[in-house]
């Protein structure tokens, strides 16, 4: 039986023995740091198996600190020693880890969930291939209340993000459209649309209203706004979800990396609860 999860992961296990997870990381930045630890140190029933990384030195120095001695792969060789490959790396290379990882039949867990928008062939390769493909809830916050009312009917969802500037500088939205955010004083709301096109404006910046879109109503029903708030020192996201079965609000406010500041702490956090589940036994939400 073959499975696309969009949302919080979940995997079966099946009765008897338990083997451990294999896991491989696609990048040892702010994020693949953090679940490699995790990963070595904390996850039961969980082995780190491989890693890639654009410079291997530091990223075998890094291993080898954890006291791992997990290889330094090549993207593509990934899914051949592993049964589940996190994707935490640059979108250049999204394409050819997401291939391999499909058609060798493996778990491709996705943090630029931004790129399965652009990229609907995906989800028939994993179907195709009998993969799966897992975007943890990341950076937000009750995408299991957004996929349950989606299978009633969704009315609206809409979506306020406040970043810092830092956090904002460099998406090519900004660039096409000669928008400065320097020197910023007040609040300035520097994109309202659709999920799609934010993605495609700001690919680095809002793989969260990605994620909601997919588990609601699809990229071009899920609305948002994105301010570059001086005053903020934190990633702030609202949502506001209109269906026949509830209506309702959230909110959360993420601490940034100080590695990368379009990135909050809670995204690597999040891989961790993802991958943690595999080995327990019970599972608590949608």
């Amino acid at each position: 039986m073959t499975a696309t999860t969009i949302g919080v992961g979940s995997f079966a296990r099946t009765p008897g023995k338990v083997k451990p997870l294999r896991v491989a990381i696609a990048g040892l930045g702010a994020i693949g740091k953090v679940v490699a630890e995790r990963i070595v140190h904390s996850i039961p029933d969980c082995r780190l198996v491989a890693a890639s990384a654009r410079d291997v030195a530091r990223a075998r120095s890094f291993l080898d600190g954890l006291g791992c001695d997990a290889p330094i792969l090549p993207l593509r060789d990934l899914p051949e020693v592993a049964d589940l490959v996190v994707e935490a790396m640059p979108a250049s290379a999204f394409d050819e880890l997401a291939d391999a990882t499909l058609a060798r039949g493996r778990i491709l867990m996705v943090i630029s969930v931004g790129a399965l928008v652009s990229r609907p062939h995906l989800f028939e390769a994993a179907r195709q291939y009998g993969a799966r493909i897992v975007a943890p809830t990341g950076a937000l916050i009750g995408l299991d209340a957004v996929q349950a009312a989606a299978e009633g009917t969704i009315e609206s969802v809409r979506m306020i993000t406040r970043k810092p500037p830092n956090g904002l500088k460099g998406a090519p939205y900004l660039a096409e459209r000669d928008i400065s955010l320097d020197g910023l004083s007040e609040p300035l709301k520097v994109f309202e649309g659709n999920a799609r096109d934010a993605v495609r404006g700001f690919p680095a910046n809002v793989n969260v209203v990605a994620a909601l879109s997919l588990a609601g109503i699809g990229p071009e029903k899920t609305m948002i706004e994105i301010w570059a708030d001086p005053a903020a020192d934190r990633n702030r996201h609202r949502i506001v979800v209109e269906s026949d079965s509830a209506s309702f609000s959230m909110e959360i406010q993420n601490i940034p990396t100080q590695e990368n500041p379009k990135t909050g702490r809670i995204t690597a956090l999040s891989v961790v609860a993802a991958i943690r589940k595999y080995g327990n036994p019970v599972q608590v939400g949608t």
